[in-house]
């Protein structure tokens, strides 16, 4: 495996939109997302009104990379060897006692089963024991779910919980495919009435470089799990109402990860009119505008438009489970993984925020939550963390599950588009590779590892 990673020697480049080239403004959408799951198992479900009010540094929760334990109601921060880090029951931090006592010092038993999670196609579902939080869209879930638990303990004590089915509905009342044009739920009819508010326009240096890549003779694909009509909404608001020329293929309800690893009969592509799905194509003959799919048929659509046999693919995208390992797992593409950790406390300020006008700028300053890429207070650093010593042996500083899983599916990690969009196209990357440092294939630099006090 060669060491350097260009975009030039790519023919296709591959995005996800949201959290890729649609980026939002984390505290407004966490607590948008945060409330129409609240609000619906409050109101469908009957669940404690308190669960509908937020203190403002609650969102200090949300990190990513923690798995939920369904059924005990424990959210578990995890080692690269399956060892418990940290834990909380709730919201509840556990001492390190507490975690020693209810999972030891060797790999949790069901890491096996996490750590296939990665790779298994369906996230909500009924059937789930545990969940894995990966990305922004989920997170504020967790800490709903944590609230839950600790409102489920102050009534009745439970030991085994129950509460994931209402979540799962909560889940798909906002999100289900006919939810922007009924406008059902909290979530869709707040952004279209204040796209402003949730969504940051693309910098003028990210349309520069799209632009660059097309003319350099690029194909430039937008692959999203999104509807059609809420990608239209994101991408004329980020990109402008001519969006569509920036790509010569569309696909939206692409069901990511399922749209890698399933096969063309399982996973037909469609047309679309007015938003409405149309009858399955037996194949993939033209760029356009297409609905669900599969990467087979797409990548023999890709080697006619380029002419050749095996086209390079690199595939931009901000979720390990949907996105990263998926593409390189079953297509062998590049990937290059948008991991907003890697700016650390620096809250990035889009680069044309200083254009608008002052009073435009003030309007939603009074919703001081905490941006879910400043570091957990509660969980740590998202890359590393301490393993206290057993009998007074010295801590050790161990790399967290999640960046094992960032060093082994991806080809680079960059913070987002823009942090490369100056950049000249036949730049070489550093790749991530097993045998070379474990941060190599981090652009700019690595993660800086905050040394955040823990709870002894």
């Amino acid at each position: 495996m060669q060491q350097y990673f260009s975009l030039a020697d790519c023919d296709v480049m591959g995005f996800d939109l949201d959290h890729t080239l649609c980026r939002y403004h984390l505290p407004q959408s966490a607590r948008l997302i945060y409330d129409s799951f609240a609000q619906y198992l409050v109101t469908e479900k009957g669940y404690d009104k308190d669960l509908l009010t937020l203190a403002p540094d609650s969102l200090d929760f949300c990190c990513k990379g923690l798995v939920l334990d369904i059924e005990e109601g424990n959210f578990l921060k995890l080692a690269e060897d399956g060892t418990v880090l940290r834990a909380s029951h709730g919201t509840k931090s556990m001492t390190h006692e507490e975690i020693l006592e209810t999972y030891g010092r060797r790999e949790w038993k069901h890491f096996n089963t996490v750590s296939a999670m990665v790779s298994r196609s369906g996230s909500y579902t009924l059937a789930s024991k545990y969940y894995l939080y990966d990305n922004y869209f989920d997170l504020p879930g967790a800490l709903l779910c944590a609230r839950v638990v600790d409102s489920l303990d102050q009534h009745d004590g439970q030991k085994k919980y129950d509460f994931w089915k209402d979540m799962v509905a909560a889940v798909q009342h906002n999100y289900k495919i006919s939810a922007f044009k009924e406008d059902c739920g909290t979530y869709f009819p707040e952004v279209k009435n204040h796209p402003d508010k949730y969504l940051q326009r693309c910098p003028e240096s990210v349309k520069k470089w799209l632009k660059q890549l097309k003319s350099a003779g690029k194909i430039l694909l937008l692959i999203t799990s999104s509807h059609s009509d809420y990608c239209r909404l994101l991408c004329e608001h980020i990109l402008g109402n001519n969006f569509e020329e920036y790509f010569d293929i569309v696909i939206t309800n692409a069901l990511k990860p399922g749209f890698f690893s399933h096969t063309p009969n399982q996973r037909p592509f469609r047309t679309l009119e007015n938003d409405e799905e149309q009858e399955a194509l037996l194949s993939l003959d033209k760029p356009g505008w297409y609905s669900q799919g599969n990467a087979i048929q797409l990548y023999e659509l890709l080697k006619k438009m380029t002419g050749k046999l095996d086209p390079k693919v690199v595939y931009f995208g901000d979720s390990m489970h949907s996105d990263i390992f998926p593409a390189r797992h079953y297509s062998n593409w590049e990937t290059v993984f948008i991991l907003e950790e890697l700016l650390g406390d620096e809250v990035a300020v889009p680069a044309d925020s200083e254009s608008e006008p002052l009073e435009k700028k003030g309007k939603y300053e009074g919703d001081q939550l905490k941006a879910p890429y400043s570091v957990s207070k509660q969980w740590g650093s998202f890359f590393m963390d301490r393993l206290p010593g057993l009998e007074n042996a010295e801590e050790t500083l161990v790399r967290t599950w999640s960046c094992k899983c960032v060093s082994t599916y991806s080809t680079i990690a960059i913070p987002s588009l823009e942090a490369i969009a100056d950049l000249p196209l036949d730049y070489r990357f550093t790749r991530f590779c097993s045998n070379r440092s474990a941060t190599a294939g981090y652009y700019p630099s690595p993660p800086r590892i905050h040394h955040t006090q823990k709870e002894t």
